[in-house]
């Protein structure tokens, strides 16, 4: 009975949600309680599953990483964000946030799903939504794109709008 109850415990101590930090770059971010991180994928600092709205697919923030002066200019990589989708009209913004100079674009419209090693598309998704965050880091820039469909970004702008938040440099950040 005593087993019983200690694997109850860790079970339930297992099922508490609690956010975790991630980092690249000389950055540190804080990631929402409600995403979960995805195993390790090659060319990426951290991959996160974010939860479905009712009645819509779940959505996917990659977060990128390549190398001091690596991964192309900011206004290079917002224009090709915005290039994925057909229809829509990218707002774009520039802010600071705890000394790290970040620009975000959001845009809406129809996905052109690029995959593979030559970015090809996949095929069209209707009514999706990108939110990109670009933090120029001490160490380079980290690319953040959280991409799915309209429904389930709108429900996780906020906890994107927190992550964007709680970028800071790390303590290990060379400037």
């Amino acid at each position: 009975m005593k087993t019983l109850r200690i694997a109850t415990l860790i079970l339930l101590a297992a099922a508490v949600v609690v956010a975790a930090d991630g980092a690249a770059a000389g950055v540190k971010w804080t990631v929402p309680a409600a995403w979960k991180a995805q195993p390790e994928r090659p060319m990426r600092a951290a991959t996160y599953d974010v939860p479905a709205a009712a009645g819509a697919e779940a959505a996917e923030c990659g977060v990128f990483y390549f190398g001091p002066g690596q991964g192309g200019g900011v206004e290079e990589n917002l224009s090709r964000w915005a290039g994925q989708f057909e229809g829509g009209t990218p707002k774009k913004a520039e802010k600071n946030v705890h000394g790290l100079k970040v620009h975000t674009i959001d845009i809406f419209g129809t996905y052109l799903a690029p995959s593979g090693p030559m970015m090809k598309s996949s095929g069209k998704k209707p009514g999706y939504r990108l939110l990109g965050a670009i933090v120029e880091g001490p160490q380079g820039n980290v690319f953040f794109k959280l991409t799915g469909p309209a429904a389930t970004i709108a429900k996780a702008q906020a906890d994107f709008d927190g992550l964007v938040g709680s970028l800071t440099k790390s303590a290990t950040a060379k400037t």
